[in-house]
């Protein structure tokens, strides 16, 4: 097929506007959406899931959230909210004529808190759902890193990152701090060797939809979402669901080997080579484990 991009049209706080798409593949039965981290990222960390979905034959389509690269962006904080953006999803399944009958959702990180509040509200409307790398509590998610990771960092990792938060110094020395967490615990692999697709991510990244609501810190999420908990709520989704842990992850693999018992009709992945990342640094165990779920459906 040739070139299969297209702006879908969405209605956001009253204006029209347009967020970018890409599909890949022609299947009936099985059509997934992708919902990319950050927020304010883009679906270019998602590059290396296109062999094995394409030989797999599913039916996938890239979309990268308003405010996003190639996407519209408003550039005002009114449009950074939980609703809206459940909406904008609602609104992009439609054009794309996905169905009870085919419609897997997937969302990684940020998009897997996306994922959740929209399948809290339109179960009705998937067939099934996939959360990667994303724990069901924000506070949860900040104790763990502060707790469990940041003692494995040395003892003066936290007191010191801690104290530039606080003076908002956000410069150097706090990105010299914080490279041994991302090569430990969210990429596992040195920066000089990250992808490019992850490179070219991270240069695009809005920062002012990320800073607002995850916030600038890179420990934990201090942003308008810092207080988001759905825990209590996960035995309302009934979907079969699939739940992603690694081993070195940011999110804690206990509490999300938890919420795959939590859900009505769960599985759990667990990949214990890979980080926050582990489509990139797990692969192996991260697609076969991905792609034997969706075939399940």
């Amino acid at each position: 097929m040739l070139d299969q991009e297209r702006f879908v049209e969405i209605e956001a706080l009253g204006e029209k506007l347009k967020v970018w798409t890409k599909k890949f593949g022609d299947n009936e039965k099985l059509k997934v959406l992708m919902l990319h981290g950050g927020p304010g990222g883009s679906c270019e960390g998602f590059e290396n899931f296109i062999e094995p979905f394409e030989k797999a034959g599913f039916e996938f389509y890239f979309y990268n959230q308003l405010g996003s690269y190639l996407s519209d962006d408003p550039g005002d904080v009114k449009y950074w909210t939980f609703d809206r953006f459940v909406d904008e999803v609602e609104q992009v399944r439609k054009a794309l004529n996905l169905t009870k009958d085919n419609f897997i959702l997937f969302g990684h990180s940020w998009g897997g808190m996306l994922a959740m509040e929209y399948a809290l509200k339109y179960q009705d409307r998937i067939k099934g759902l996939v959360l990667s790398s994303m724990v069901a509590s924000i506070p949860d998610y900040n104790r763990y890193e502060r707790e469990v990771l940041a003692p494995k960092l040395g003892p003066d990792f936290l007191s010191e990152i801690t104290k530039l938060e606080e003076k908002k110094d956000f410069g150097d020395r706090y990105n010299e701090l914080i490279m041994p967490f991302y090569e430990s615990f969210v990429l596992r692999i040195p920066q000089a060797k990250w992808p490019e697709p992850i490179l070219r991510m991270v240069d695009h990244l809005n920062h002012q939809v990320y800073n607002y609501m995850n916030g600038p810190s890179e420990f934990g999420c201090i942003g308008t979402f810092k207080d988001w908990d759905v825990k209590n709520r996960l035995k309302e989704i009934a979907v079969p669901t699939l739940v992603i842990g690694a081993k070195y992850n940011t999110m804690n693999p206990d509490e999300t080997k938890w919420m795959a018992d939590e859900v009505s009709n769960g599985h759990y992945l667990f990949c214990p080579n890979g980080s926050h990342m582990c489509h990139w640094d797990d692969s192996d165990n991260y697609f076969d484990g991905l792609v034997n779920f969706i075939n399940t459906l």
